[in-house]
């Protein structure tokens, strides 16, 4: 006799061979689809990357720097396109088998959701589409997608020494996402953030009809600039304004400890950062480590890492009319190139050759194997009292304590509306928060999560309210996911006003016009109003 539990394995059994044919046949269909689809056939090993191909896991590990991010669901397939038609194929194939697709340029989402998910889906893999056509006349440039900023800063500095554009300082990450969420940058009091200075783009949509800014219409253009890309479509390139600067600019990175009156120093830090002379970014980085004068204790070191689009002379007038307090000196400082200061920033312990910046793949991932991170925006100085309760908080965390980064606002990123773009942080925000935490085993996983996310509620009074904002580029899905499937408007509200403000509201709209089956979705994508 059959006894209830054993039936309920038997068709339990059943039920999960089902769907183990069904996903196998749709990966199968797929393939046919798309084998038939590519023009060019004798490319089709280029392109195409399944399970069974030696450059599968290659591929889809290239980018994939953190090691928390997992998922029982691998992609199925990987498309490296090489052109626009190979994109319209994969498009066309996965509407039909009903497949999502993860659009990844530079795989730096910070939750991996250009590469991971818990349904059955594809990756399109833009690495093959990242020319770069720069017009030192015009003073434009046309990116592909699939391009890095550290490509794009090195073919601009080999076209002139004195254009430059305005994006992230780590070289590797991608612009097709870094540009449709904001891109802030260096130079950003100066020039504003990359998606303030977009001209023009091309994007497949969802019927797979390519598109520039004239046949997508003003509502698309605005929404890809700052509202994520790919819950419109896929951004195929970009077209933006080069950005004049001098021959000579200045940097330094000076640090001092809380014994060096570090508190004060950043209490009045936040008084001129988003005030000083536009050309001046003055940017903390604040860290616990052993204090250099009490052995055996603990303190926090603040790093002023400083770029001025002028000259040393010039920078010294403004520093001692601001900030007088750091003690800044000649010798503290350094001019270079623009380009030089690219490479300053991100590899603070030198290189000469312009040639890293075209290496796709972070080298060295010492303390990057998992990571998470978080921000905020503040808007009201943050008291000693304040303040001296993080640096006790970053204090008592033991070995692996949160690193903070207060980037500056002001300057020309008040000279735009909160609505202009989607990007909505602008006037009365004096800077942004960005909270870092590395470390080295799985296992220590929910310890570190907790960790940083306590310093994040410590937070909470000092940073902005109703909504408590975030910057979308540094994605963080504890903020909220939609549901799976096709999400509710009040579920994706939940993250997407703390992103966007009231700029959510537009954003949905245009996705309802643009998108109304959902098909570019991910677990923070904008959703369509469903009739």
């Amino acid at each position: 006799m059959i006894t209830f539990k054993k039936l309920i394995i038997f068709l339990l059994s059943i039920l999960l061979l089902s769907s183990w044919a069904t996903s196998t046949s749709t990966h199968d269909d797929f393939l046919k689809c798309l084998s038939r689809k590519i023009m060019n056939p004798n490319s089709i090993s280029q392109i195409i990357h399944t399970p069974k191909n030696s450059s599968y896991s290659t591929i889809l590990n290239s980018f994939s720097s953190n090691l928390r991010l997992t998922s029982k669901v691998k992609p199925s397939i990987i498309i490296t396109p090489l052109n626009e038609p190979d994109i319209q194929a994969a498009i066309h194939c996965s509407k039909i088998h009903d497949l999502q697709i993860r659009i990844r340029s530079g795989g730096h989402d910070y939750e991996g959701l250009s590469y991971i998910s818990e349904t059955p889906f594809v990756i399109i893999d833009l690495r093959n589409l990242r020319s770069i056509s720069i017009d030192t006349e015009d003073k434009t440039a046309w990116i592909q997608a699939g391009a890095t900023l550290g490509e794009v800063y090195y073919r601009i500095a080999e076209k002139s020494k004195t254009l430059a554009f305005v994006a992230g300082i780590c070289p590797t990450v991608g612009v097709g996402g870094h540009f449709s969420g904001g891109g802030y940058g260096m130079i950003s009091r100066k020039f504003g953030i990359a998606a303030d200075n977009i001209i023009d783009a091309k994007l497949i949509d969802a019927n797979g009809r390519i598109h520039d800014r004239e046949s997508m219409g003003e509502d698309l253009f605005w929404a890809i600039r700052g509202g994520g890309g790919t819950s419109f479509g896929l951004i195929l390139s970009w077209k933006v304004k080069l950005l004049d600067v001098p021959e000579k600019v200045t940097v330094f990175n000076v640090t001092r400890t809380l014994e060096q009156n570090a508190t004060q120093l950043v209490y009045k830090w936040q008084h001129i950062a988003d005030k000083v002379d536009n050309n001046l970014l003055l940017r903390l980085l604040l860290t616990s480590r052993e204090s250099p004068f009490r052995r055996g204790q603990r303190t926090v070191y603040v790093s002023f890492i400083t770029m001025f689009v002028g000259g040393v002379n010039e920078l010294l007038h403004e520093m001692q009319k601001s900030f007088p307090e750091l003690g800044l000196v000649k010798e503290d400082c350094i001019e270079m190139s623009w380009i030089e200061s690219v490479l300053y920033f991100w590899f603070p312990k030198g290189t000469s050759s312009l040639d890293v910046l075209l290496n796709r793949k972070i080298t060295d991932l010492e303390g990057y194997l998992y990571f998470k991170r978080k921000s905020d925006y503040v808007q009201h100085p943050i008291s000693v009292d304040g303040l001296e309760g993080l640096w006790k908080l970053m204090n008592q965390e033991g070995v692996n304590s949160p690193d903070l980064l207060f980037t500056p606002y002001g300057g020309k990123l008040n000279d735009f509306s909160e609505s202009d773009i989607p990007f909505p942080h602008r006037a009365g925000n004096i800077f942004l928060i960005h909270y870092g935490l590395n470390w080295q085993k799985k296992k220590s996983s929910q310890k570190y999560i907790a960790r940083i996310q306590k310093l994040y509620r410590y937070m909470a009074k000092y940073v902005s309210k109703s909504p408590r904002a975030a910057y979308f580029n540094y994605r963080d899905i504890d903020l909220g996911v939609n549901n799976k499937g096709n999400t509710s408007y009040a579920q994706a509200r939940i993250w997407g006003e703390k992103y966007f403000k009231n700029n959510f509201d537009r954003l949905v709209q245009v996705k309802t016009k643009v998108d109304p089956t959902n098909f570019f979705r991910n677990e923070q994508s904008i959703p369509p109003i469903l009739s």
